[in-house]
């Protein structure tokens, strides 16, 4: 397992924007299974929506793709920043509440060098509610 204080020394993201609290298991170079817990307390839910807060799904795909940035950083590969270069069959199939844990799970599908493309899922108590393909590229060039 990784903890909290392991994935703030991989990741650049800091709140309110870390979106993966805990990685439950991590195969170097094929997958890894990642926690969010989602509360109310989250920034976002103050306008999206009020009296109805739903996790954006836009924030979904983030931290699909912040597990993925741990995935290649503890497979070795060099870099301190991860970047998204595509998107693809990006699903939305229900809505994120407050109070839900949502539990990310990637997979790698090809690399080459420092450009990965993972497989995503996002799932609450078994239920799918978002998946995507996407393609990153891990980097220590500042933007």
């Amino acid at each position: 397992m990784i903890d909290i204080k392991e994935i703030l020394s991989l990741l650049p993201h800091r709140y309110p924007f870390l979106l993966v609290d805990k990685v439950l298991e991590l195969t170097e170079n094929k997958s890894a299974i990642g926690i969010k817990n989602v509360t109310i307390n989250e920034p976002f839910f103050v306008g999206h929506f009020p009296g109805q807060p739903v996790m954006p799904g836009v924030l979904i795909v983030e931290a699909m793709a912040q597990l993925a940035g741990i995935l290649a950083f503890k497979s070795g590969v060099a870099g301190t920043s991860v970047y998204f270069m595509s998107m693809d069959k990006v699903k939305f199939r229900k809505p994120v509440f407050p109070g839900d844990q949502l539990r990310l799970e990637v997979t790698v599908t090809h690399m080459r060098g420092n450009v990965w493309k993972f497989a995503a899922t996002a799932t609450v108590e078994g239920q799918l509610k978002s998946e995507a393909e996407f393609t990153a590229m891990v980097s220590d060039k500042k933007l």
